[in-house]
């Protein structure tokens, strides 16, 4: 693997992945449009960046509004304001306005205003960007309101639900190509999964296979399938400490592979007793520390 592909750059087969845009066209919209500014790996292959995702990704959005291509080619090279990763300043108007109309759909129990919230979404900006600024700053912002009496458990509900829905779509082939696998589960008795489901996903975006158990994994299922998968990565996330205290002496035994502990339930000093790795950071910044 080259220095940029190391680096996250994509090659043409897996930006037509993550954009559901046939390579014949992708060529065809860098050749006529300029939409797309691959660099060049030491072998001569075209790579290309997050930016090139975005701008495919504002493209698609304009053709759907029924532009014409090279119109709708011109509004997203406009449009795609660069910043680190690719997509738009944390804490600008455009990532306000997203977390606002967000909110109030899923506040409302707006089915078709939530899904067409996260269509703008991530029509706008990266994977990655929506992640980090949006949806799990959101969920954090709804458990604190549902903790304090703020929000009602059927909003937590119908927020997490329609939440799930569009991430597993975007997780849908996550187990596909030839990266390193992570195996992600949650602790037995824990159910909320939507922030490992987010890890996932970043992780996915920098080349690593997914293998998601899901919530309330029982011990010997996390044990097994570590067993006949052998992965490079196992992570277990939960909410509370009291969730990890069974898990300690399986974690523990899975003596030769990468073990990390992650979520509110997780501590420095439990992972120490664990001996495994601490994810404490967000979970696209965490994905980015383990990739």
């Amino acid at each position: 693997m080259s220095a940029l592909e190391a680096s996250g750059y994509l090659r043409i087969g897996e930006l037509s992945r993550r954009t559901g845009v046939a390579p014949e066209r992708l060529r065809a919209w860098e050749r006529r449009y300029g939409l797309l500014r691959p660099a060049r790996s030491s072998g001569g292959f075209r790579l290309y960046s997050e930016a090139d995702e975005r701008r495919i990704q504002l493209m698609q959005a304009h053709l759907r509004s029924g532009l014409a291509a090279a119109e709708a080619a011109r509004r997203a090279v406009e449009e795609a304001v660069p910043s680190g990763d690719g997509g738009v300043a944390s804490g600008s108007p455009e990532l306000e306005d997203a977390v606002r109309r967000l909110r109030d759909a899923l506040d409302s129990f707006d089915e078709a205003e939530s899904q067409a919230a996260l269509d703008r979404l991530f029509a706008a900006f990266t994977v990655e960007t929506a992640l980090r600024d949006v949806v799990v700053p959101y969920l954090a912002e709804l458990g604190e309101r549902w903790a304090s009496g703020e929000a009602s458990v059927a909003q937590e509900h119908f927020a997490s639900n329609v939440l799930r829905g569009r991430l597993f779509g975007l997780a849908r082939g996550w187990d596909d190509g030839e990266g390193p696998r992570a195996l992600l589960a949650c602790a037995p008795g824990e159910l909320h999964d939507l922030g490992l489901i987010a890890f996932g996903l970043a992780l996915r975006r920098r080349g690593w296979r997914i293998t998601f158990l899901g919530p309330d994994t029982p011990i010997d299922t996390l044990a097994d399938a570590a067993e006949r998968l052998d992965p490079a990565l196992v992570v277990v996330s939960a909410t509370a400490r009291k969730r990890f205290t069974p898990l300690v002496e399986t974690l523990r035994g899975l003596d030769g592979r990468r073990v990390a502990i992650a979520g509110a339930g997780a501590s420095a000093s439990l992972a120490e007793r664990a001996q495994v790795e601490l994810l404490d950071a967000d979970p696209v910044t965490a994905a980015a520390s383990v990739a």
